[in-house]
């Protein structure tokens, strides 16, 4: 005899909600509804804060990275005050400065320039000068809103020091000055009290730099101080001429008559400008040379008033009539060059 099977109770289906017009019907699920959780209200507040938390802390590192110098921000070019600092370079202009131009137009700003924060919204330039000009040069050349705008690093310098050597050391790394334009920021640091006098000047803006090429820069303060405001093409001054101008403007009444000889010239041109220059040297020296004196000294030249030069033999050189302040000055320039 066959066990019969027991038949289960019937189940209680879900009605349906009514279907809107044109929708497909979607079939009840056999187990009905399932219950609705809802998550605990301490858990909701501990999320939103939680998230707010996060975003905080977001904020926090982006504006610490701002202020840092560790992101890149686009800010309008005429808020960029490019005079905040006495500039190194003196001019932007040739080839280099067309061909900055160029990948500016077809690439845009490859490398941020480096600011400080300035009171309205402004900021002082430290470094990227020929960038800032060359944009807007573009800009006002084609008037493209991109040329308008600047990338750029905020710097903090802690005074106004560091603002200098970071702006020497920019332009000694990507482009080469000459020892004219070293030496002129120098001498404005010095005139501005940036640095007591030019030693510490020179050490501060260069101290990475080998003690010739100090010494160098050095020579060159003089003709900064004596021809800058003459000179129309000081940057091109290279360095044999310009260390015998520095040696030259010893003499008294050296500064006056190559001021002179420059402004009787028009000096379009940076090669009519060096040959005034030496021409200038050339005939101070000729209507200057040492005399040979016979009073005790014979084969001996004054080549300072009381001060002799003697060549021996094996090209020995002495000096006579040094007293302690040359000596220790002539020790000092000797150490520098030979160094």
């Amino acid at each position: 005899m066959s066990k019969r099977k027991r038949l289960s109770p019937p189940m209680a289906m879900p009605v349906s909600a009514p279907v809107p017009e044109g929708a497909e019907p979607v079939a009840p699920s056999p187990l009905g509804p399932g219950p609705r959780r809802r998550s605990a209200p301490i858990a909701d507040v501990a999320a939103e804060s939680a998230a707010v938390a996060a975003l905080e802390e977001v904020s926090r590192s982006m504006e610490a990275a701002r202020e840092e110098g560790r992101m890149v921000l686009s800010v309008p070019l005429e808020s960029i005050v490019t005079d905040h600092l006495v500039r190194d370079r003196i001019a932007a202009e040739g080839e280099d400065m067309q061909s900055l131009r160029d990948s500016l137009r077809a690439r845009g700003q490859q490398t941020p320039i480096e600011v400080m924060r300035l009171e309205e919204g402004r900021y002082g330039l430290i470094s990227g000068w020929r960038r800032c000009l060359a944009l807007r040069q573009l800009f006002e050349e084609t008037r493209d809103e991109r040329f308008a705008t600047v990338l750029v690093l905020l710097r903090r310098p802690e005074q106004t020091q560091d603002a200098y050597l970071a702006m020497v050391e920019e332009n000694e790394i990507r482009a080469d000055l000459s020892h004219y334009e070293r030496a002129r920021i120098v001498v404005k640091a010095v005139e501005q009290g940036v640095f007591v006098d030019d030693r510490s000047a020179l050490r501060g803006l260069f101290g990475a730099a080998s003690r010739s090429k100090r010494s160098k820069i050095g020579s060159f303060l003089s003709v900064v101080r004596a021809l800058d405001s003459t000179l129309r093409h000081p940057q091109a001054l290279g360095e044999r001429l310009g260390l015998a101008l520095a040696k030259a403007l010893e003499m008294p009444g050296t500064t006056e008559r190559l001021v002179e000889a420059l402004e009787a010239q028009v000096c379009d041109t940076a090669e009519t400008e060096q040959s005034v220059l030496q021409g200038a040297l050339t005939a101070q020296v000729s209507g200057s040379e040492p005399k040979l004196r016979s009073e005790g000294r014979e084969g001996a030249q004054e080549i300072a008033k009381g001060v002799w030069l003697r060549q021996g033999r094996g090209g020995v050189l002495t000096l006579e009539g040094l007293n302690d302040d040359l000596r220790g000055r002539m020790v000092a320039w000797l150490r520098a060059e030979l160094g």
